[in-house]
């Protein structure tokens, strides 16, 4: 049986054009940097079996605690190359051509593991759960059981929680022999950052020659248990550390979002974003709507809203493939589309990033990345009326997501 669900760091309440205030608020989580030589970052790169044909393995550095981690690399015929390391199942790089046909690296991230443990990764392409997004007061009631988690985004429960997150995790990693595409596991045993059940999951990155880069999540348990998964890639089609993304081009396919209270955490309904500066339905400028466009870090904005960082309804049947998202940089030429089969998807537009150095040498600016993160909605575990993210005994979660690179 699959499930789907939501997913996402921060979200903001409902909004309307004639309640002036611009809809939209604060987030975390990014992704990797951009490198204009796909394979500066892999020192020495040796093949690893089985699959030794298609991925390259390259050291990535040992955690704090002594850990080793590796980074894989899969590559096209086209020439677009996606990096993904076994610390926290993390899509690190990303590189596709503009119209061209130069290539970028489109991600936040860093240069090895050190970065992914410090302060400034703000969840850069990540693997987060086991649920995504929020939990209202880190609490929820399962089978007649109350359930306590961290509260590390105070008051409420983010991302999975703690040093235990999945984000925070080394995984195992088994490249395909017949594919571009490397598989990551983990078994989150019963009672980790206080969910139940003992969770194994499957995390696989599959890089096509029809230029697709898909994701898909694969989870059982052995007690039912919420989840919820996702990835929290920053995307700047520029080039990741070039600038804003203001300038982007946004089409959401959603007639609906889910407002919230005060602390991101949904009210429990669902609105339309017409008439709202929600209203991505035909393409628009992120930045046309955003207040104190002027600013050159959070802490300049003048009002509440700092930018987007919203959970959207999907159209379309929860549980089949269809567009989410179309996002365009009109200078490069490159596009972006989303399909998954999640009843949700989180957008969040930067608010946070603060000039951290990545990649590079690259900083990542203040707006300077878009996340769209395909999910079930947040605090899904306490409202009977969302998409169900309850994983029980006998059924699997299963879950994809597919990014689409083009240019026009």
């Amino acid at each position: 049986m699959c499930i789907i669900f939501p997913m996402q760091t921060y979200l903001f309440p409902a909004l309307k054009y004639s309640a002036v205030a611009a809809a939209l608020l604060f987030m975390n989580a990014c992704l990797p940097d951009q490198n204009d030589d796909p394979d500066s970052s892999d020192p020495d790169p040796k093949t690893s079996e089985p699959g030794a044909e298609n991925a390259a393995t390259a050291d990535f550095g040992k955690t704090k605690a002594g850990e080793s981690t590796e980074i894989y690399t899969l590559k096209n015929k086209n020439g677009l190359i996606a990096k993904v390391a076994t610390y926290g199942a993390t899509l690190v790089e990303l590189h596709i051509p503009d119209k061209e046909g130069n290539f970028v690296d489109v991600l936040n991230g860093f240069d090895d593991v050190s970065g992914y443990e410090d302060d400034d990764n703000q969840y850069f392409g990540s693997t987060t759960g086991r649920v995504c997004n929020r939990i209202a007061k880190g609490e929820f009631s399962l089978d007649g059981k109350e359930y306590t988690l961290a509260t590390n985004n105070d008051p409420n429960h983010l991302h999975g929680g703690g040093d235990k997150a999945l984000s925070k995790q080394v995984w195992k990693a088994v490249p395909a022999s017949d594919a571009q595409a490397v598989t990551f596991s983990l078994t989150s045993p019963d009672g980790e950052e206080g969910y139940p059940g003992n969770l194994s999951m499957k995390v696989t990155y599959t890089l096509g020659d029809d230029n697709e880069l898909r994701i898909d999540y694969e989870a059982t348990t052995d007690k039912a248990t919420p989840v919820n998964l996702t990835n929290h890639a920053y995307f700047n089609l520029g080039g990741a550390g070039s600038g804003t993304v203001l300038d982007h081009e946004l089409t959401l396919n959603a007639d609906n979002y889910t407002p919230t209270d005060d602390t991101l955490i949904p009210t429990g309904k669902i609105e339309p974003v017409e008439g709202t500066p929600l209203d991505f339905r035909k393409a628009h400028t992120i930045g046309d709507r955003v207040p104190d466009k002027g600013a050159s870090k959070t802490d300049d904005c003048k009002t509440a809203p700092k930018g987007y960082d919203h959970n959207f309804v999907l159209n379309g049947k929860a549980g089949e493939q269809r567009l989410a998202a179309r996002l365009k940089d009109p200078k490069s030429g490159r596009v972006m589309e989303i399909y998954t089969d999640q009843p949700g998807i989180q957008f969040y537009s930067g608010n946070f990033l603060k000039g951290q150095t990545g990649k590079g040498g690259k900083t990542y600016p203040f707006r300077g990345a878009v996340c769209l993160e395909t999910q079930h909605f947040p605090d899904g575990v306490n409202h009977d009326n969302f998409p169900n993210t309850i994983l029980k005994p006998g059924e699997t979660y299963k879950t994809s997501t597919v990014h689409k690179f083009s240019t026009e």
